[in-house]
């Protein structure tokens, strides 16, 4: 059993801190269990995530280019290209498409896991991730008494630093800038907080707005007690379907471009979109997975990622079928015919694929056995229409798992409750391998089949136990 931390300890420490701009969350006395087998899963996950990454931009620059995907058969997937540029803007293909760019990947990936009864389930690969900063600061609160914390010793601090300071490796002490958006504004407190622990531990990092960055010849300075310091590392903490309204944007591309400065993640589109799991399903795309996956990889990525398609209602020949789910035992013609699912058979989420602003959160998600059938029509409909410039996928509900864990009541008392968990954990970004830094879990009531941080959830780290107990 872990050593409980008391209500007045974790209220008291996060009033002093906040974390998160007007948003609040359940505390709980004990961190999360993850047993030793469950937490080499998570590790061969994070392994994973990586290989899959590197092979989807071949896959994607390969689609591009019109060349051969396999080796040894002549097998060309334009279509690919085709669905990831959907809606883009000219200057985000280019740089998804710059060859200068190759090799470039995110610095912080979070696969975010739904634990159900046949094991974890992914979500999406997060490529800009919300929760550094607060799962350090809780994996060094409950970290203080529980030895057992994943991510104690503060991994997930120089997890990070690590993974930016690589970008630049000819600098002893880089400069790195925390660029966070207006619209991202809710998670500044928590990237200002890490800035600042950063800091104190000799690192030069520092968390702004794009509005204090200063274009000087080409780069990028901020302002140091009177002192013009150039940046030579951007982490961006804004989504690039919101590009146009970012102060300074044309001079970070401009610095970008002429080498002034590195960014993380990627300003790559393809890399964000969560069409990519359906990709890793797609029938025709079966052999280029075998090819440039480990066997190990593949087989890992087979099991976590749920059966998943693309929403493209392109026009069929008369008398074929797509590769969908099956509605009253047969294959669907039409994206339509969906419309007519039974409620078993609405078993499927439905989500805007990225590059729009639903796709954050689960603002877009529609559970079609959880809304009545117009509804669920009305969802279709709507991918369909939106298909040209903003692609839907669908995938397979795997349903949570219900679980019992304690949870504080307001001022301090505190019960067993039942609930659904989704953990995240982190991986940064280290070139050929990626390096785990701590698992944040949110526990939701169980009435909750939609997973995601909200107020009647509780947000903790995660701890190792023994397999049996």
């Amino acid at each position: 059993m872990s050593p409980d931390v008391d209500y007045t300890t974790l209220s008291s420490a996060l009033e002093r801190q906040e974390l998160f701009e007007n948003k609040t969350w359940r505390l709980s006395p004990r961190a999360y269990p993850i047993t030793r087998e469950e937490f080499d899963r998570i590790e061969k996950i994070g392994t994973a995530c990586m290989e899959f990454h590197k092979a989807l931009e071949n896959l994607y620059l390969k689609s591009v280019q019109g060349r051969n995907i396999l080796r040894n058969r002549e097998l060309k997937a334009p279509w690919v290209a085709e669905y990831l540029e959907r809606g883009k803007p000219q200057g985000a293909v280019a740089r998804n498409r710059n060859g200068r760019f190759r090799g470039a990947f995110p610095a912080v990936i979070r696969p975010d896991l739904i634990v159900t009864a046949e094991g974890f389930s992914v979500t999406e690969m997060d490529s800009v991730p919300g929760g550094i900063g607060l799962t350090a600061f809780l994996n060094r609160l409950y970290g203080k008494t529980d030895s057992a914390i994943l991510g104690r010793d503060d991994l997930m601090l120089s997890g990070f630093f690590g993974s930016l300071a690589r970008l630049v490796p000819e600098k002893h002490s880089p400069m790195i800038a925390i660029v966070v958006s207006e619209e991202a504004a809710t998670y500044r407190p928590e990237m200002v907080w890490l800035a600042q622990e950063l800091r104190e531990l000799g690192k030069r990092v520092y968390c702004i707005r794009p509005e204090e960055l200063i274009p000087l010849g080409g780069a990028l300075y901020l302002d140091i007690e009177g002192n013009p310091e150039k940046v030579d590392v951007i982490y961006r903490f804004f989504e690039l379907y919101d590009l146009d309204n970012i102060p300074n944007m044309d001079f970070i591309l401009d610095a970008i471009e002429n080498g002034e400065v590195e960014v993380a993640p990627p300003l790559r589109t393809f890399q964000e979109e969560k069409l990519n799991l359906a990709l890793f399903h797609h029938h025709r795309l079966e052999e280029y997975w075998k090819e440039n996956l480990s066997r190990g990889s593949r087989k890992v990525l087979g099991g976590l990622i749920p059966e998943s398609w693309v929403v493209d209602p392109a026009p069929l020949p008369p008398g074929a079928v797509f590769a969908g789910p099956k509605i009253r035992g047969r294959l669907p013609a039409d994206w339509r015919d969906l419309s007519e699912a039974s409620q078993k058979e609405r078993d499927l989420i439905l989500k805007i694929s990225g590059f729009h602003e639903t796709a954050e959160g689960a603002r877009s998600v529609l559970l079609g056995s959880d809304c009545s059938r117009e509804e669920w029509g009305e969802g279709i409909d709507e991918a369909i229409e939106k298909s040209a410039t903003n692609p839907y996928i669908l995938q397979r509900y795997r349903k949570p798992l219900r679980t019992r864990h304690p949870v504080y009541l307001e001022g301090g008392g505190m019960e067993e409750r039942e609930g659904r968990t989704r953990l995240c954990p982190y991986f940064f970004n280290q070139g050929d391998t990626v390096r785990f830094g701590g698992i944040l879990a949110t526990f939701c009531p169980a009435d909750k089949k939609i997973i995601h941080g909200m107020t009647d959830a509780a947000m903790l780290p995660c701890r190792l136990i023994d397999d049996d107990v």
